[in-house]
């Protein structure tokens, strides 16, 4: 596909679409979550048998979001701090946007991008967090 990526170190796509599209000089990337690649482990999360969450501890799954984030952004041939626009997703802003927003500030304290967090009822896989976002590229 023209102008598609999919990083090698990032949890596959759940569906059928890139990891990343480029249009002019803004890199899209498709909802990620802190899945890991190759597995259906998600950092921070225990599941039961039925594949339902027991516990979940959203820092980790903050930093693994991040951290794919990173790797998309770098195979697709742009960097952190090239990103403009980021919506997160949360399952439980309550009890959740605390730690969410205090490592937000961590990752974030010398790039500030336009930012919109919403909560929503679920997401496609077991998981308290998913972002969306835009970054320029070179």
């Amino acid at each position: 596909m023209k102008n598609a990526f999919n990083a090698e170190g990032a949890p596959e796509p759940v569906g059928l679409y890139p990891h990343a599209r480029k249009v002019g000089n803004l890199l899209f990337l498709s909802g990620v979550g802190p899945r890991k690649k190759g597995t259906k482990e998600i950092p921070g999360v225990e599941l039961d048998e039925a594949g339902h969450i027991v516990s979940y501890d959203m820092e980790a799954q903050c930093r693994s979001v991040f951290n794919n984030v990173k790797l998309i952004l770098e195979a697709s041939g742009s960097k952190w701090e090239n990103l403009v626009d980021v919506t997160v997703f949360l399952t439980n802003m309550k009890d959740d946007f605390a730690a969410y927003n205090r490592l937000y500030a961590e990752y974030f304290k010398d790039n500030q991008p336009c930012r919109t967090t919403v909560e929503v009822t679920a997401l496609p896989t077991p998981i308290a967090i998913e972002l969306k976002c835009v970054a320029t590229i070179e």
